[in-house]
């Protein structure tokens, strides 16, 4: 399980933050910028205006304002007898038309941009939705259009998945469910009754996606419960708010999908309890955020790591710098650290790491299982692609929410 973490919840010009301190470090870092026009897990009733056959996607009217694209990949239709029908292999023309209202999600948060006027129907400009809609519980994803149950694929041992598919499957309420990470061993009767309250917020949907016109149905998580949802495998000591808004909204989240953690939930005075991130100041964390902001980060035993970002990827080098310990103890150090890195950066797209050249196979297989065990720390979606015969280790990471960085000068230049 790890150890215990403290969880920060921080507000800056009706920008909402939530932070986790794991023993003075900072762990996890979640901003929710005021101009984030579409926010990842929001659900929208929308109208088909284009079909674009070249993309095999259709363009979608989100709420009157902004815009989506839906793939073909992306389309499920209910028919008449409760079957679904999925895109991909029959082209999107076929399955919708302009005109035609549909009920979608969206898989990334959409920041809009300086240069979006360009381009506006740019498939990286504007938000990717879905049909196939999930619902982020604690410890459970509801997905009502795949009805058969699922276990994480970030639990990748074999026999306690078999095990956990076996009880998820033997719990007759249970349907449509993918068992997350943090859930592994969690008593049942809290996943009965977690899938309870996904299934009932579904039902209350239902009314919504009805008429004519597009618009918002439900927002996706805010900063504070993803938070609180990608920590849920930790033990959480305390949640410490300032303002009595903060106290009432962790409450509000705790009561319905974490009520052992209602307790938890601590007021926290500071000498300026009217300034932004006053609580970040009261536990010295601004240092550790400002650093985020370097291209590079200081290893504690001397080396260091160099972090580039470009249009097409983001390059990660390795440095020993003063340590003197040995090419595996930097590399070591370096992965554990990158890890972190790549989180609390929310980066994203193809990621190329230059760790220092293994001098042998037993080496090079554990740094790599030392990086495997970091990066299941990552609420995202991380894949090891391998290491190259130039020694690059390649990965790719699908993340939710636009990278730090681009919330920060969202924020900053308000």
């Amino acid at each position: 399980m790890g150890k215990s973490v403290d969880i920060l919840i921080e507000e800056m010009d009706e920008s909402l933050w939530a932070a986790v301190v794991e023993d003075g470090r900072l762990a996890g870092l979640e901003v929710d910028p005021p101009d984030e026009e579409v926010r990842w897990g929001s659900v929208y009733w929308a109208r088909v205006f284009r079909i674009d056959a070249a993309l095999d996607a259709a363009f979608v009217d989100l709420d009157g304002v902004n815009k989506g694209i839906l793939n073909c990949g992306d389309v499920y239709l209910k028919n008449a007898d409760g079957t679904i029908t999925k895109g991909g292999n029959i082209a999107v023309g076929k399955l919708l038309r302009p005109g035609q209202m549909v009920a979608v999600q969206a898989k990334k948060g959409y920041l809009p941009s300086a240069d979006d006027d360009e381009s506006p129907f740019s498939e990286d400009k504007i938000p990717t939705v879905s049909m196939n809609i999930a619902l982020n519980g604690r410890y459970l994803i509801y997905t009502p259009n795949a009805p058969e149950n699922r276990v994480s694929q970030r639990i990748r041992n074999k026999k306690l998945r078999a095990d956990l598919m076996a009880m998820l499957d033997a719990l007759e309420e249970v349907r449509g469910m993918i068992l997350r990470a943090a859930a592994a061993y969690t008593q049942t009767d809290v996943l009965i009754r977690e899938s309870r309250i996904l299934k009932a917020i579904w039902e209350q949907l239902q009314p919504h996606f009805d008429g004519e016109e597009p618009g918002l149905i439900m927002e996706g998580q805010d900063a504070l419960q993803r938070l609180l949802a990608d920590f849920a495998g930790r033990h959480i000591d305390r949640i410490e708010v300032v303002t009595m808004d903060h106290y009432q909204q962790v409450e509000e989240w705790c009561e319905i999908f974490a009520p052992d953690l209602v307790t938890k939930i601590t007021p926290v005075e500071v000498a300026d309890p009217e300034a932004g991130l006053a609580l970040l100041e009261h536990r010295d964390l601004m240092g550790q955020i400002e650093d985020l902001f370097q291209p590079y980060a200081i290893l504690p035993g001397g080396g260091s790591i160099i972090i580039e970002q470009t249009a097409a990827l983001t390059a990660i080098d390795v440095n020993t710098g003063g340590d003197k310990r040995g090419r595996l103890a930097v590399n070591l150090e370096a992965a554990e650290e990158i890890a972190r890195q790549i989180r609390l950066r929310n980066l994203g797209g193809m990621i190329v790491i230059d760790f220092l050249k293994m001098r042998s196979k037993d080496d090079e297989a554990a740094l790599m299982k030392t990086f495997e065990e970091r990066i299941m720390d990552d609420p995202c979606t991380v894949q090891i692609h391998g290491i190259s015969g130039l020694g690059l280790m390649e990965i790719t990471r699908a993340r939710r929410t636009p990278a730090l960085a681009d919330r920060f000068e969202s924020i900053f230049e308000e």
